[in-house]
């Protein structure tokens, strides 16, 4: 096998054979023959020209073949995992994880750390004093059984051809590309070895795809994925024009998730978990109620007990910033848009987000919107409150936030968060 073959046949539009794919993914992870510059050559060449379905389905399984992948067959519930291509303010798996349990699943909810405007839920759960991401495989199935859910960091044998994949594409604007998102979130998970998986695929301003078709044709993409690898995989298409919830940042998104999970918090937030939930009780073919639950704060015990089993203390509290402001309406009238872009921008900027995967984050730091689509406000009413370790980081903020809650005459019609539903039948 020649890379250079490899790279043409994809360059002049053509379909990588089943051998060439195995070849390449295989030779390239294990650091042999294939330099970086060659990977990156591919990586733009299917950028270009993408892949269709039964390449793609082969190139998923290469990916997850370069590693090990977890046989959970024996944890005595059925397994459900959910997945988001990421948003301001998404807080989701840490309600969800615990929901799922409660509805008899074992959710093996295995995450990553924040990148850009978008969080990451470890990022969220370390801000609880003493929890650890980090389990053994013993530890991660002994939790399974017991509690039912658990939230922890992926581990590196997982799809290991993924990781090299990834910081290379990164760097080389081949990121967008479907073939390669889709085989890099779907290699994971079905290498994790759940029995089903819903997927939360964000459209809108604030989401990696910010147009509902690109979003759409990803979700689609994934599905098929899923279900050609024997997942039973369906997905959300949401919207992500406006931040979700209240609370962006990490601290403050755990205490918000804290009072949804008691049975109280922001709308939206409820109306998106009971739709995810609904999806993976059905994919796990479990007979529950998951708005009722939640309603009813039986989830929260769970979480409190995922906590205390991976090292962490609720007791202790949760941090809380030095220095805060807040930022007040110019004018009056209807809240038309609380704009998730550059609030995620501002909470990142503060330091809840990093620019870097080494980079450290703040769990304090953090923004609140004060108000909400909808909400009437007067001029000189806070709209947002801005969390920091230091004041000068508030102030550098303070300036990128202008027009971030957007003030009209009118109302703006109610959409529902859930775009479409996709579903294997539906392909």
């Amino acid at each position: 096998m020649n890379v250079l073959d490899v790279i043409m046949a994809k360059r002049d539009g053509g379909e990588l054979t089943p051998q060439q794919i195995d070849w390449f993914i295989s030779t390239y992870a294990a650091g042999e023959e294939i330099a970086d510059e060659q990977a990156a050559s591919l990586a733009m060449a299917i950028f270009l020209h993408g892949m269709v379905p039964q390449e793609l389905s082969r190139w998923t399984q290469a990916m997850i073949d370069s590693g090990a992948t977890l046989d959970l067959s024996d944890v005595g519930r059925p397994t459900v995992d959910k997945h988001s291509t990421g948003g301001v303010g998404d807080k989701i798996s840490l309600i969800l994880v615990p929901l799922l349990a409660a509805c008899g699943a074992a959710v093996p909810q295995l995450s990553g750390r924040g990148l850009g405007h978008t969080g990451g839920t470890l990022d969220k759960m370390e801000s609880i004093s003493g929890w650890r991401a980090d389990l053994t495989l013993t530890e991660l199935r002994n939790q399974l059984a017991t509690i039912g859910g658990v939230i922890a960091g992926a581990t590196g044998d997982l799809a290991p051809a993924d990781r090299k994949l990834y910081a290379l594409r990164d760097v080389t604007g081949t990121v967008e590309s479907i073939p390669l998102i889709a085989s890099s979130i779907m290699s994971k998970k079905i290498a994790e070895g759940t029995d089903a998986l819903t997927l939360d695929v964000k459209a809108g301003a604030g989401a990696f795809m910010s147009d509902v078709e690109s979003a759409t044709t990803l979700a689609r993409t994934m599905v098929r994925l899923g279900t050609d690898h024997g997942v039973a995989t369906s997905a959300l298409v949401t919207r992500m024009d406006d931040v979700l919830g209240r609370a962006v940042g990490n601290a403050v998104e755990v205490t918000e998730s804290l009072e949804v999970l008691a049975g109280r918090g922001p709308a939206d937030v409820i109306e998106l978990t009971v739709a995810l939930a609904e999806d993976m009780v059905r994919l796990a073919g479990l007979d529950a109620d998951p708005a009722s639950l939640l309603a009813s704060g039986a989830a929260l015990t769970i979480f409190e007990e995922m906590v205390e089993a991976q090292g962490g203390d609720l007791g202790a509290g949760l941090p809380v910033a030095e220095h805060t402001t807040q930022i007040k309406a110019t004018s009056s009238g209807l809240v038309s848009a609380v704009r998730s872009r550059p609030i995620g921008n501002a909470a990142w900027r503060l330091g809840a987000g990093r620019a870097r995967k080494e980079d450290p984050v703040s769990a304090t730091a953090g923004v609140i919107c004060l108000v909400a689509p909808g909400d009437e406000v007067e001029s000189g009413q806070p709209v947002l409150e801005l969390h920091a370790d230091t004041p000068a980081l508030l102030e550098q903020v303070i300036p990128t936030l202008d027009g971030a809650v957007q003030i009209g005459d009118e109302p703006l019609p109610s959409l529902p968060i859930v775009i479409e539903h996709i579903t294997a039948d539906s392909l």
